[in-house]
């Protein structure tokens, strides 16, 4: 199934992360299978920046998904990726972030599996590691917190429940996609299961793209504040971790001037 060292033959899908957007974080393989992609499915989030890298020939085919918005169905999708395959064209579906992370790659590659069309899957840095790296922070620390939590505010059902006893523990890190909906309930659960008001939680928006954005809050002010910046482009919500000091005068010192 993975022909990962060379280019994917004709009738073969990639799945492609294209990390937060920053077209430098790409990696060495997703840029090659970019540049030879004949076919190129890509999601809402994956910026022209990262599109202009395709071959001047390439077929570039939204297919993109937004959250209470305009959405291609999962199945439609799905028909699309099987029939370029089966046309004999190189195709890559181009996710934003990392495919397997709330990127629906197993719906899409059961579909492959059914079809008898082979693929491979190249990973991409996701959203919550570029945006602690703005943060000048880590995920994870010594005597902080041994586990990581990656969540997701809503599903399919409506906003998603959590173990919300573990996450209002002190020191308990999540990064939380697809959040800024989700801020009131997100912010009421933890509150009612014992998390401190206090909580530094940071929502980080168009991590690592010209436009980001850092609203650095208080588990007690989260739904407020995210109310008034009026967030408009994907954000992670990172709960637990407020920036590094220094970084937070930097960024004020930019505000300001």
């Amino acid at each position: 199934m993975a022909h990962t060292s060379q280019t994917p033959p004709r009738g073969h899908v990639a799945f492609v992360g294209a990390g937060p957007g920053d077209p430098e974080l790409l990696t060495v393989r997703a840029l090659r299978e970019i540049q030879e992609a004949e076919v190129i499915l890509h999601d809402q989030l994956v910026p022209e920046a990262i599109l202009s890298l395709a071959s001047a020939t390439a077929t570039l085919v939204p297919v993109g998904k937004k959250g209470f918005g305009p959405s291609m169905k999962q199945g439609d999708i799905n028909a699309l990726i099987i029939a370029h395959a089966q046309s004999g064209a190189r195709v890559i579906r181009l996710k934003a972030g990392d495919p397997g992370v709330f990127g629906r790659l197993d719906e899409e590659t059961e579909a492959l599996d059914a079809a008898g069309i082979p693929y491979h899957v190249t990973p991409g840095l996701t959203a919550s590691t570029a945006a602690a790296a703005s943060l000048g922070v880590s995920l994870t620390k010594r005597g902080r917190n041994s586990d990581l939590r990656l969540l997701t505010g809503h599903d399919v059902k409506g906003f998603a429940e959590q173990d919300w006893r573990t996450l209002a523990r002190p020191g308990a890190v999540a990064a939380i996609y697809m959040g800024k909906r989700a801020a009131r309930f997100l912010q009421g659960r933890l509150m009612m299961h014992g998390a401190d008001p206090a909580t530094p939680v940071t929502a980080v928006e168009n991590a690592s793209r010209p436009n980001e954005r850092h609203i650095a809050t208080t588990l007690a002010m989260l739904a407020a504040d995210l109310d008034a910046a009026e967030l408009d482009g994907p954000a992670v919500l990172l709960l637990g971790l407020a920036p590094q000091a220094a970084r937070a005068l930097a960024i004020a010192r930019q505000e300001v001037s």
